[in-house]
Order: structure tokens, then C-alpha cells, then sequence
């Protein structure tokens, strides 16, 4: 059986910083294959206005072979500000599921950082920086996420075309 993802990562809003990008990834699980496209990329800096909408109209186009369908495809997501410094900074991460049924679906992805405590918050309000995962597969693995006290950050949004193909030689009424 067959997947594409075809869209875009449209924009991103909520975020009390200005000049954001993302960093972005497909995850799946052993039995999928990539056929074409590519499964990460990052999208240009936009230089909204802080609390405004910024705008990346970032394509995303992956075409997958499975032969289950355990381990359905993620997208994760890393957002970052640019100072004008050219420092980038991360102001957020978050993941969802990507739709199984076919068709045109708008994709929210809500997203957190992690948060230290006191010392480290007066260290980062002076310093700069921020507390970012050293494993990024917590973004998208329950395993060890339930331990991170985190705050709440923007969303991301995105648009994305599912087409199914085969999926009937399995079995499985798309």
C-alpha cells in the first residue's frame, strides 16, 4: 500500500517572539518505506510582528510504501526565533499524528518547551537561550515526555492532501 502527503506548513501564531521558523520531520514507523520526497526540511524565517501570524507556506510533498499500518506517520515540529544576531533560539516543539483517512485535511500542531526552575529562568531571561531536549525523539515518543515539566507555547499550522493507494488488496476500506 501506498501514502502521499502532499501540503504545506502554512503558519504559525501565538508565539510571544518575532522572526520564526520551523524545523520539521516526518517520523514512521519500521515497516515504511520513503519512495520520493523528502521526510525533514526547515522552512525560511518569517519576520512577523511579535504575536503576529508568521507565514512560511513551506511545501511538504512524501510519497511512502507500507506494508502495515503500525507506526502511521508524524510530523514533528522545532520552532525556533532568529535574533538579529543570526542566534536562533528554540521557542517550541510539538507533534501530531498525520491524518489516515484521505482528502484535504488543516493540521494543528500545538506546541510546549521545556521549563526549568527559578535560577534557570532569571539565567535565561539575562543570558539568552533556553532549555531545548537533548533526545528530540521526545517530541514525538511517549516514553519519557510524562517526566518534563513544560510550558505551553503557539501552533503551527498546516494543510495537507492524503491519497491512499492499494490499501483494498489489504483489506482496509480507505
Amino acid at each position: 500500500a501506498e501514502v502521499h502527503i502532499i501540503g504545506q506548513i502554512s503558519s504559525a501564531s501565538g508565539f510571544s517572539k518575532s522572526a520564526l521558523f520551523c524545523k520539521w520531520g516526518l517520523q514512521a514507523g519500521g515497516a515504511w518505506k520513503v519512495l520520493g520526497g523528502l521526510k525533514e526540511g526547515q522552512t525560511q524565517v518569517d519576520n512577523s510582528a511579535i504575536g503576529e501570524v508568521a507565514y512560511f507556506s513551506h511545501p511538504i510533498d512524501i510519497h511512502y510504501a507500507t506494508r502495515g499500518l503500525q507506526g502511521w506517520p508524524k510530523i514533528w515540529i522545532q520552532v525556533f526565533h532568529q535574533d538579529s544576531f543570526g542566534r536562533n533560539e528554540l521557542v517550541g516543539y510539538g507533534f501530531t499524528h498525520i491524518p489516515s483517512s484521505p482528502g484535504l485535511h488543516n493540521i494543528e500542531v500545538v506546541t510546549w518547551k521545556p521549563s526549568g526552575n527559578l535560577t534557570d529562568t532569571i539565567s535565561q531571561h539575562f543570558l539568552g537561550g533556553g532549555h531545548q531536549l537533548k533526545n528530540t525523539e521526545l517530541i514525538f515518543s511517549s516514553q519519557e515526555r510524562y517526566r518534563l515539566t513544560t510550558l505551553a507555547m503557539g501552533k503551527v499550522f498546516a494543510q495537507v492532501h492524503i491519497v491512499l493507494r492499494n490499501f483494498d488488496r489489504f483489506g482496509i476500506e480507505c
